[in-house]
């Protein structure tokens, strides 16, 4: 099972940003996808969940409004569109999908909210 994210980059504040999640070696169109952050310092925190219901998203209450979650089952890719970014925001994302026995995680992305 792999996960890659991409996307992550320097931005600045009110700007914007996707990261996408492109996973392998699993069945994707059968599991949620979750998004994670961590900031230098701070514990890892839950950003958002991406149900394999359609229309099933959920944000933490920071992110609601300004961060939007999606997947395409048939690329297997999981994506998170970040706007109205704020320096709070910058932190490594990382997306996470579980089966019935473990998690899976990516490498992370970096993600750099900064004027």
């Amino acid at each position: 099972v792999q996960l890659v994210e991409s996307g992550g980059g320097l931005v600045q504040p009110g700007g914007s940003l996707r990261l996408s999640c492109a996973v392998s070696g699993f069945p994707f169109s059968s599991f949620a996808m979750n998004w994670f952050r961590q900031a230098p310092g701070q514990e890892r925190e839950w950003v958002a969940l991406i149900s394999n219901r359609p229309g099933d998203v959920r944000y933490r209450d920071s992110v609601k409004g300004r961060f939007t979650g999606s997947r395409d089952d048939a690329k297997s890719t999981a994506y998170l569109q970040m706007d109205s970014l704020k320096p709070e925001d910058t932190a490594t994302y990382y997306c996470t999908i579980r089966d019935y026995s473990r998690a899976y995680w990516g490498q992370g992305t970096q993600v750099i909210v900064s004027s």
